[in-house]
């Protein structure tokens, strides 16, 4: 069991019959009346983040979600499939439930698979990721109106704004929590 004042961000929980992980989280003591915690959490297994707010001290069980590094292979009409760099066991995750990772993920791409007993809640990307710009449009010198940036499509489908001076076949690398470009390769 966890109290709500043991909150802390990525913090996994169980609560209202699903698991939640911390994405934020605020002690608050007013003036008059009880101490209580707003909390920001997300549901893993559906992705929804909604706002919670508990009484200070509230219990509650703590959720224990296991990260396990996967090679990704292939996409297999619908399911992609992982493969167990140990084990060479290898698991199949619906399209839907990864819907979001898939645009910065390449094939034979290492990524940490979040399982909850032999349950499959999502995947877990590297914070950065290099790939490939295979469409953009040239950059003309001085064109600085639309604030010195222009959209990139990735080898994966994902499109991000870059500077001006990336051009086609440059790697790039991206954040894929905020899906933005961070510098060239």
């Amino acid at each position: 069991m966890i109290s709500t004042n043991e909150f802390k961000t990525g913090l996994t929980i169980q609560y209202d019959g699903n698991i939640w992980r911390v994405i934020e989280f605020q002690h608050v003591k007013p003036g008059k009346g009880a101490a209580f915690v707003r909390s920001k959490l997300k549901n893993l297994r559906t992705g929804a983040v909604q706002d919670k707010t508990f009484r200070a001290g509230e219990k509650m069980e703590a959720a224990h979600i296991e990260n396990k590094t996967m090679q990704y292979l292939y996409d297999n009409a619908g399911t992609h499939v992982f493969m167990d760099s140990e084990t060479y066991e290898q698991l199949e995750i619906p399209q839907e439930q990864i819907t979001d990772a898939l645009k910065y993920m390449k094939e034979n791409m290492l990524v940490d698979i979040m399982m909850f007993g032999h349950e499959v809640l999502g995947v877990e990307l590297p914070t950065k990721v290099e790939l490939k710009v295979v469409e953009t449009e040239p950059g003309i010198r001085g064109d600085t109106t639309s604030g010195g940036s222009k959209p990139a499509t990735l080898e994966t489908g994902a499109v991000v704004t870059v500077p001006l001076f990336v051009n086609k076949d440059d790697v790039l690398i991206v954040n894929t929590s905020e899906g933005t470009y961070v510098s060239r390769a």
